[in-house]
């Protein structure tokens, strides 16, 4: 297993005012994926784009169906979906990486694919792996 919670690339990604967008956001306030990104737009200061499979809009921002959609720029993809899915959502990241200027993904809490994460790295993104900017945020105080 890769080393995929480096304290330094946490901290720069939680520190450093970026666009995150959030796959697997909706307007769904249930979903974890609602309450981390409103965690990271109102406690982190990050600007947050939604990206669901209806293009729905979330937290008063406009929502895209696909990475490809975005007009752009996005600095870190945060991915909120099922570990047999998130490979496909790291292979769009880097497939959009030089036109979105993408530089790092981050796989929440639970969702772990080493291959995909390799295959990020090899593309020359920072990747955090299985772990939550809510639990990591705080320990940076």
């Amino acid at each position: 297993m890769g080393t995929w919670r480096d304290p330094e690339v946490i901290k720069q990604l939680l520190t450093t005012p970026a666009t995150w967008a959030v796959v697997g956001l909706s307007a769904n306030t249930q979903r974890t994926a609602y309450s981390i990104g409103r965690y990271l737009h109102d406690q982190l200061g990050m600007r947050i784009v939604p990206v669901n499979l209806r293009g729905e809009d979330a937290l008063g921002e406009q929502g895209y169906s696909q990475l490809a959609d975005i007009p752009g720029p996005v600095e870190v993809v945060d991915c909120f979906v099922n570990s047999q899915r998130v490979g496909a959502v790291v292979d769009q990241a880097i497939a959009q990486k030089d036109r979105l200027g993408i530089k790092a993904v981050w796989l929440q809490l639970g969702v772990i694919d080493e291959a995909a994460a390799q295959r990020a790295r090899a593309a020359g993104l920072d990747v955090v792996m299985d772990t939550c900017p809510a639990m990591e945020a705080p320990a940076l105080d």
